[in-house]
């Protein structure tokens, strides 16, 4: 039996499905949902879109690589990323390429040079494959819109009012990533993998995973590395080190990691995913939940807003020039 739990959320009662759902949070911060209402049309459309992106010529593709490292949104070559080094491992860089774009229709920024630079930032598009921005904007919107029906579970799940987090999140400056993990000819550098473990940043991820060698795996409480179900037409959710905080680790913001295919795979080892990085609004302060803090406990983290907490974990991760 996994580790991680596959919960319907069309399947019940909206409170009973938001106690599965808070459950799930609690023990292992994983989860993979079904009955979620983003057409399949939609992922699909996104699907085949991602993979004519990352099968087009690296020159192409670096048309919207990222113009300076740091830079949130655009492409980001083989090996421009080491996600433990957000975490202070110094381990080699992933061997993963990515493409991600942030906001369309975000408002005014903030007076901060640093949301300018970072979620205002602008978004990168490719002249080729067709139809590719209309396929990623429409996921996107898909995706935005089904983090807000996750948070409005939460908010049920933690004994708050259901729409706790809606101003919170009416202005949330989420990032979509496409992700291609290559097929591995040659074996990789000692500790290197094709995502170091890492915990993501956010409330909460939502990501779309090709069943493939070397996938997702996910730290249980008993330190060991156990696999995350692919479930056909199911969403893989996780939580981000900012529902951790306002939770005060009732809720676990969980260790993972891609591991690298088994050097005995016959055939290509090529995978790819979709991953919606769900973040709240760029002055969102997190700050533990008041039906979080039991009699005599205090908060284990200060308050922090969501933006420049952002911010901060993204760059630590850059390994290269984006050149």
């Amino acid at each position: 039996m996994s580790l991680v739990p596959v919960i319907d959320l069309a399947a019940g009662e909206k409170g009973a499905v938001a106690t599965s759902v808070a459950e799930a949070c609690e023990r292992v911060g994983f989860l993979v949902v079904t009955g979620h209402g983003v057409p399949a049309a939609v992922i699909d459309r996104g699907w085949a879109a991602a993979r004519a992106f990352f099968d087009l010529p690296e020159a192409a593709k670096r048309s919207v690589v990222m113009p300076r490292p740091g830079y949130p949104y655009g492409y980001s070559p083989v090996a421009g990323e080491s996600l433990a080094r957000s975490l202070g491992d110094k381990r080699p860089p992933d061997l993963k390429e990515s493409f991600s774009i942030g906001p369309a229709d975000l408002t005014p920024p903030p007076d901060s040079a640093d949301a300018v630079a970072f979620a205002w930032a602008a978004n990168l598009w490719p002249a080729e494959p067709p139809g590719f921005r209309a396929a990623m904007l429409a996921y996107y919107q898909a995706l935005s819109d089904l983090a807000g029906r996750l948070m409005r579970l939460f908010a049920l799940g933690l004994a708050l009012p259901e729409d706790f987090f809606d101003s919170r999140i009416d202005r949330a400056i989420s990032a979509l990533r496409l992700l291609n993990y290559p097929h591995q000819p040659v074996p990789p550098e000692p500790g290197q993998l094709r995502a170091g473990a890492h915990t993501d940043y956010g409330s909460l991820t939502i990501l779309l995973p090709q069943e493939a060698p070397g996938g997702l795996e996910v730290q249980g409480a008993d330190a060991a590395w156990h696999s995350v179900p692919t479930v056909r037409g199911g969403f893989v959710i996780n939580l981000g080190d900012l529902m951790a905080r306002w939770t005060n680790d009732r809720w676990r913001s969980t260790l993972h990691r891609v591991v690298n295919p088994p050097p005995d795979s016959a055939g290509s080892t090529r995978r790819q995913s979709i991953a919606f990085f769900h973040q709240p609004n760029w002055d969102a302060e997190v700050a533990c939940l008041p039906t979080c803090l039991g009699p005599g406990e205090t908060p284990r983290y200060p308050p922090v807003l969501s933006g420049p907490h952002l911010a901060s974990k993204f760059r630590s991760t850059v390994t290269l020039p984006a050149v």
